[in-house]
């Protein structure tokens, strides 16, 4: 399902990251209490909000980055990234960074 339904509302759109970079793509989900769950990917990785486990993607050798405390795409391109994969890690993503920046080395 997607848009506006019974169970809540997804969005999915193109996220522009800066000049010369390549678009990503994004998601919000209105999940049940308020909650959104929030991700943007590239080719290479995505950068998630905390809904998302952190250490199934370590698991699985994904390059992701986690973000906390947003509610909208725009919200996690500025955000702080809290924690990295290795294999982000070896892409160039530290802790610190904002989200716009981790999503450019992933795109």
């Amino acid at each position: 399902m997607s848009g506006d339904d019974a169970v809540g509302a997804s969005r999915t759109r193109s996220v522009f990251i800066g000049d010369g970079a390549p678009e990503v793509a994004g998601l919000e989900v209105d999940l049940p209490g308020g909650a959104k769950l929030v991700l943007a990917w590239g080719r290479a990785g995505f950068v998630m909000c905390g809904f998302l486990d952190l250490a199934a993607a370590e698991k699985r050798g994904v390059a992701a980055a986690i973000v906390r405390g947003v509610q909208t795409l725009d919200d996690l391109l500025a955000a702080e990234v809290q924690a990295v994969t290795s294999a982000a890690a070896a892409r160039g993503l530290v802790r610190g960074m904002r989200g716009r920046a981790a999503l450019a080395l992933l795109a």
